[in-house]
Formats: C-alpha cells, structure tokens, sequence
C-alpha cells in the first residue's frame, strides 16, 4: 500500500513562480504537483501558507554551539549532537552539513574533539535512524595547523563527507586581515596582549612553513571524487584566481567585494552567511551580505552559526536586493543542493524528495510551522 498525504491551499515557491497549488506525496517522493485546491478526503489544508523545498545547509557550526553552550561548561557529545539535530529540523533544514575544523592554531584546542566526537556520533546516529534532518559532513581544513594533514587522512574517506573546505586563520590574511582586530578580538576573550603577539608570531612561522604544502596535499586528496572544495574567507583576487586554477569550485564567505566578484567573474559559487544578512552586516566587520546580494553575487546562503536564520535570510533577499521570492528561495535550496551534486532534493517538482517545509508570515518575518523530510512530519 503506498504512503500518501495530499497538502493543499498553499503558496507553493516553485523554481520561477509562487502558485497557490497542491501536492501529492507519495512513498518519500513529489508525486504531482498541481495548482487549485484539493477536496480529497483527508488532505491537509495549508490555510494559504507557502510552502518551500527543504533547507539545505552547507555550513553550520552550531554543532560546536551545543558542546559548548557556556565557556568551561563542556555538554555530552551525543546529547549536544541530537539538541544541534533538533534546533536545525525546526528551522526547516532538512539537510546540514555539519562543519568540522581539522588542526589547531592554538587558541581552539576543544574543538579538535568536537571534530572527532561529531564524526563518530555522525556515523553512530544515522545508522540509528534518530535523526530528524539528514546529515552529512563538511571538514574545515586549517592549513597552517600542523596536525591538519594527519586529522585528514584519518577522516578524508568518511562516507558522510560532501565537502571540504579550504581555511587559513593566520592573521594577516583571510578573515583576519587586518592583524591589529585580530589582537583585540583575542585580548577581549582574556587572553594577555604578549601571548597573542608570540601566538601571532608563531603562526606565521608556521603558515610559511606548512601552508602551501598542506594546499597541495588536500587538493590532491580529493581530485575527481566528486566532493566540491570551497576556499573560506577569500580576501584578494588573486588568490581567487589562483583558487579557480586550481580547481576550486566555491567561495565560502568572502570577505570584500572585491573578492566575491572575482569568484563570480570565474563561475565560482558564492555562499555568504545568514546571519550577517539577518543582523544587517558583518561582526567581524567584513563585507555586509546585502551589499554582495544588490551587486547578484550571492549564490548560496548558509546558516553559519544561526539556523534559523536562513528562511529568514531569504525573504530579507527579497527587501534588500530586490530579489524574487523563488530566487531568494533557492540561495537556501536548490542552488546548495546543486553545488553539493545533490540532485534529488531543493526543488518541489514530481520526482524529488519530500523535504519541504510550511511558512507562514508575520507581517515580514517568516515563521516556521510544520517540516517534512521524505514525506514524514519531523517538526
């Protein structure tokens, strides 16, 4: 017998309209859509609400979030794994990658057992089947960390792995450019100003020695598999350009404009961060997202450190960039799952998964209020 739910009376987002429309699930799967309204016994009335593909979340660190909800205060692995799977599920994510750094710098010595503990209970509770969103693993790779390469070749083969990312946090560069914030930032935390100058010092020490050759190494590693590398914070366009050369296939949170149209300029995918859009700019004082978006350089929104803030991020794409609700919808839909070769989810046409997800505003704000992942309500 199959397993059907019909879903009617909603604003449905399709890839280049909103319809008022109906859909028929079946077995896991889209099996028609179709506009007007359904009076089959037991179909599901929407009350005009819109109904959007399920989130897909390239990158989230709310993971670590959960593990360490107060400084000192550590949580168990896997009871801080099945909070993150949770918080994104009512958020509407249907599919996260979880995102994971591989090599200290000094200053984050936890999160090299976040890394090794999410991984395990990755593996551990989907195999279980109690997860509520599907989730898969994305590795950040920091390249001046002398233990990267050895952390890589322990987990580079992971079958859950769908993207790697490419990380250099040494100031001077990337993120923290400017090397002066990058002190502040560290001093404020509680560290003594000394001890961030010689840390400082000895990562650039260290991004000279090991850098370049652990580029070479991850590049290598994953050559014609499939699995999409992202160089995170680009800062210059030449080192964009040098990333296209290379290979690699996205730009995940430049930090300058200048940046982010060069990654275009070379068909690079562009992901930019929900919650500096959410907030109205950047915390750490880089490129605001509404600023990328007016200039069509943002292809992909990821919820960074806030799950829910990517519904909400795109419907601000529809007030800051003029964009139109199925291509605002899409940053946090289909265009991840197509960078992600994830071809059967993102869209709401016959054939594809059942991830979708019902929202309803309140006057601007969207509002989450029922999810579903292969045809079963998860939230």
């Amino acid at each position: 017998m199959n397993d059907e739910t019909i879903l009617t009376n909603a604003r449905l987002v399709l890839p280049d309209r909103v319809q008022e429309g109906t859909l028929l699930l079946r077995d896991g799967l889209i099996a028609h859509v179709a506009p007007g309204r359904s009076n089959a016994p037991g179909a599901i009335d929407l009350e005009g609400d819109y109904l959007i593909p399920g989130v897909v979340d390239v990158h989230t660190d709310n993971l670590e979030r959960q593990v360490l909800p107060r400084s000192m205060a550590r949580w168990p692995s896997v009871s801080a794994f099945l909070s993150h799977d949770g918080q994104v599920a009512v958020a509407g994510v249907t599919t996260v990658l979880d995102a994971l750094c591989l090599g200290d710098l000094g200053f984050d010595e936890s999160r090299l057992q976040t890394a090794r503990d999410g991984i395990r209970d990755l593996g551990a509770l989907t195999a279980a089947g109690v997860l509520k969103t599907e989730h898969f693993l994305h590795l950040r790779c920091e390249l001046p960390a002398i233990d990267m390469l050895e952390m890589l070749e322990e987990f580079h083969a992971d079958p859950h792995l769908r993207m790697v990312s490419l990380m250099d946090h040494t100031p001077g560069v990337g993120q923290y450019v400017d090397a002066a914030h990058y002190k502040k930032m560290r001093v404020k935390a509680g560290r003594k100003p000394e001890e961030v100058d010689d840390r400082i010092a000895v990562l650039t020490a260290q991004r000279e020695r090991y850098a370049e050759r652990h580029r070479s190494a991850v590049l290598s590693l994953f050559e014609g598999r499939g699995i999409p590398v992202a160089m995170h914070d680009d800062w210059d366009p030449a080192v964009v350009a040098r990333n296209a050369a290379d290979g690699i296939e996205i730009s995940e949170f430049p930090v300058n404009l200048e940046a982010a149209r060069a990654a275009k300029a070379h068909g690079m995918a562009v992901i930019a961060g929900a919650p500096n859009l959410v907030r109205g700019g950047s915390h750490s004082g880089n490129v605001a997202v509404a600023d990328l978006a007016r200039e069509g350089l943002v292809d992909i929104i990821a919820s960074d450190y806030v799950p829910p803030a990517m519904i909400e991020a795109a419907w601000k794409l529809t007030e800051v960039a003029g964009m139109g609700l199925p291509a605002a919808v899409a940053t946090v839909t289909d265009n991840p799952a197509r960078a992600l070769h994830l071809n059967d989810r993102g869209r709401i046409a016959s054939g594809l998964r059942a991830d979708l997800v019902r929202v309803r505003e309140f006057g601007t704000m969207p509002v989450v209020q029922a999810v579903w992942r292969g045809g079963a309500r998860i939230a």
